[in-house]
């Protein structure tokens, strides 16, 4: 993408603001919707290095560096710095041309690349099944909490990261066996939120929401996302029976995003699983 390997695109990138989706909040190009981590910035995960020479080579350094947030050895970015980051840029360039509306029909002359979601408009959905022939292209997601810095009580987490790698980077809330026991009989007492769009529920493994984790398992949760493995609790010197942790959300740090968290519970059970 760098250089002139772009002769000219005319991309409608976004048909927000003209019709925006449940998830999203912003016209911006790259809005992040679910976790504001791009995932290990080590450089022995092929994955992420790759991702950064691409990002690096189009957008230059400062499009994670300059907004990012204490993460670890993961890279989080503040995701409304990064979004606007990003969307600058692409409208600063000279041979993209950004066109903000609908897509409901997928022309096929030349080349097209569809890259779409999530929450694609129903139009362009049905145009793809027509194009693939498939029924459906499509797994449940669910929604990554983000809770006010000013609601959790200090005096029960900790900062820490796993194995003290990266720095106190993360807010640990650690839970003894009877804690955990109570959240985890709130939990599968909960209602979720209706499912409506298909009959069929289809999960992606590797993005569970913590409802469904729980109907696996009573331990399923502690061996996930709630893992209080290479974490010891400074009040016990011990390590929690599960810990939930919690990473910073933005650079004005008002706001901590719950990690591996991801959930369909109705808030009034919400507000239930955390008493």
């Amino acid at each position: 993408m760098a250089g002139g390997a772009i002769r000219r695109a005319r991309a409608s990138l976004r048909m927000r603001p003209v019709k925006q989706t449940p998830a999203h909040r912003t016209d911006q190009l790259a809005e992040i919707v679910c976790s504001n981590s791009l995932k290990s910035d080590e450089p022995a995960r092929v994955i992420s290095f790759e991702g950064r020479i691409a990002t690096r080579a189009f957008f230059g350094n400062g499009s994670c560096r300059g907004h990012r947030v204490p993460a670890g050895a993961a890279l989080a970015v503040d995701r409304q710095l990064f979004a606007e980051y990003i969307t600058r840029r692409i409208k600063a360039h000279p041979q993209i041309e950004i066109v903000r509306e609908e897509v409901t029909a997928i022309s096929l002359d030349g080349t097209t690349i569809i890259a779409t979601g999530p929450l694609t408009s129903d139009a362009l959905t049905f145009e793809v099944m027509k194009l693939t022939g498939d029924d459906q292209l499509y797994f449940y997601d669910a929604i990554a909490p983000i809770v006010a810095a000013d609601t959790v009580d200090r005096s029960i987490a900790f900062p820490a990261a796993r194995y003290g790698k990266g720095g106190d980077d993360y807010l640990n809330c650690p839970f003894d066996q009877e804690q955990y026991a109570r959240f985890y009989q709130a939990l599968i007492e909960a209602n979720s939120v209706p499912l409506q769009r298909f009959e069929e529920t289809r999960w992606f493994e590797s993005c569970l929401p913590i409802e469904e984790l729980a109907r696996r398992g009573v331990d399923t949760l502690r061996f996930g996302p709630m893992k209080p493995v290479g974490l010891v609790d400074p009040c016990t010197g011990r390590e929690p029976y599960a810990a939930v942790q919690l990473r910073q959300e933005n650079l004005m740090a008002d706001a901590y995003s719950m990690v591996g968290f991801r959930i369909t519970c109705v808030m009034a059970n919400r507000r239930a699983c955390c008493v």
